[in-house]
């Protein structure tokens, strides 16, 4: 998680019930595997004595901060997000490197294109196992669902985009 961070700052009175989640934060960013991945990020822990909501900062390692209210945002919440916003960040960097336009855009025209295949090969697959299964109730069971298959496949592919 750290690995995506440059810094980390969390605030929080001590005599507030409601720091849970800055004290969960905090030891998972003092965990072994979390200071290996990123020994640059620095960790600024604020201690404040007058009536303020506990609160998580963190700067991502291409400057943009993001603080969280740690009352109502739990920290799984906070980790998960980290994570999404580091594996985008990863990936930009990795079209950046390659010499290639970010963000990604798709020309309207390609988004509207069918994508071959897709549907069809849904079919297949339960034809083919209707072929392999001798009990006459699996195969009515199979055979119930081939004609759903089939009928949605009628419907998606005339559908006007």
């Amino acid at each position: 998680m750290l690995k995506f961070l440059s810094k980390v700052k969390i605030e929080f009175n001590a005599l507030d019930p409601r720091t849970a989640s800055c004290m969960e934060f905090l030891a998972q960013c003092n965990s072994r595997k979390a200071k290996e991945s990123n020994p640059a990020c620095e960790v600024e822990i604020k201690r404040k004595n007058v009536e303020h909501p506990p609160q998580i900062t963190v700067t991502f390692v291409n400057g943009v901060e993001e603080a969280f209210d740690a009352t109502s945002t739990p920290v799984h919440r906070i980790t998960k997000m980290i994570l999404e916003k580091g594996q985008l960040l990863e990936t930009e960097q990795m079209f950046r490197e390659a010499g290639e336009q970010w963000p990604v855009i798709i020309p309207d025209e390609e988004l509207s294109q069918h994508a071959p295949g897709t549907k069809v090969s849904v079919f297949f697959f339960y034809f083919f196992i209707l072929c392999y299964i001798d009990n006459l109730k699996e195969k009515n069971e199979i055979i119930e669902q081939l004609v759903w298959v089939w009928f949605w496949c009628r419907i998606l592919t005339h559908v006007e985009h």
